[in-house]
């Protein structure tokens, strides 16, 4: 399986914001939403950056209540590692696993086109897992 996989059975619906919003705006997205990280975008539809619940704890526990009206630019990150529709899970866990991020935008032909989180790779691992331990279960009862 790959990453083109589960974005067909999850859809390719990415949150996004503009750099400019407010560590508030965010949080009320994240929320909203019920996700953990949004993709910052430029004007010309490029990825700025990504910003993460742990993103915006962090500066809440520096600066308290003042850090929500700061913009998402000062504490997004800013150096995104992506994927791309044909990575595979292996290859996408280890790489998040690796730098310890738990969401990637997903480009393809240039452009945002999904994102995957950790939550979604380890559903697909564990379905595939499982599968494959019937199909054994299988082969073994009928020999």
């Amino acid at each position: 399986m790959n990453v083109a996989a589960i974005l067909e059975e999850k859809g390719r619906d990415v949150v996004t914001l503009k750099a400019d919003a407010t560590l508030s705006e965010a949080a009320s997205r994240l929320d909203h939403h019920g996700i953990g990280a949004v993709v910052i975008v430029a004007n010309d539809g490029a990825i700025a950056g990504v910003l993460s619940e742990r993103d915006i704890v962090r500066q809440v526990a520096r600066q308290g209540a003042a850090a929500l009206v700061e913009t998402v630019a000062g504490c997004m990150t800013r150096d995104v590692v992506t994927a791309k529709p044909a990575d595979t899970l292996e290859a996408v866990m280890a790489s998040m696993t690796d730098r310890r991020i738990r969401h990637l935008p997903v480009v393809e032909n240039g452009q945002l086109s999904g994102i995957v989180s950790i939550g979604d790779v380890v559903k697909r691992r564990i379905d595939m897992t499982e599968a494959e331990a019937e199909a054994m279960k299988a082969y073994i009862a009928s020999a």
